[in-house]
């Protein structure tokens, strides 16, 4: 191998995790959009649960009843929590699947370039 193929090789071995760096950062920033979005309506779930027990506590007639409309409300916020739960979960294995894939492909590219290399010696 002269001086020109090693940098040819060299070069095209760079270019390669240059794009598999900026791809898995893409992948990163995509999946970290999607669970600071999962996080926010969790918060949101419970900022509107505050606010639903703020007014019921002004507008109940007595702390019996509160209490009642109280607990009613935290069924609620377990149920909805429940749900983003399962919604989460499912998140998880989209996510691991997206990772999954970008590993194998690049795993792969590796394999053909290790092969190619080790055939053409």
């Amino acid at each position: 191998m002269n001086a020109n193929e090693t940098m040819n090789a060299v070069n095209a071995a760079t270019n390669k995790s240059l794009e598999s760096a900026t791809s898995l950062g893409e992948l990163n920033l995509r999946v970290f959009e999607k669970l600071a979005a999962r996080q926010m309506d969790a918060v949101n779930l419970y900022v509107e649960h505050g606010m639903r027990v703020m007014k019921l506590a002004s507008e109940s007639k007595g702390q019996n009843e509160f209490l009642k409309t109280q607990i009613e409300a935290a069924k609620d916020l377990s149920e909805r929590m429940m749900t983003e739960s399962k919604s989460n979960m499912k998140l998880a294995g989209e996510v691991r699947d997206e990772y999954r894939a970008w590993f194998e492909k690049n795993l792969a590219e590796v394999s053909a370039d290790l092969r190619k290399g080790t055939s053409g010696s």
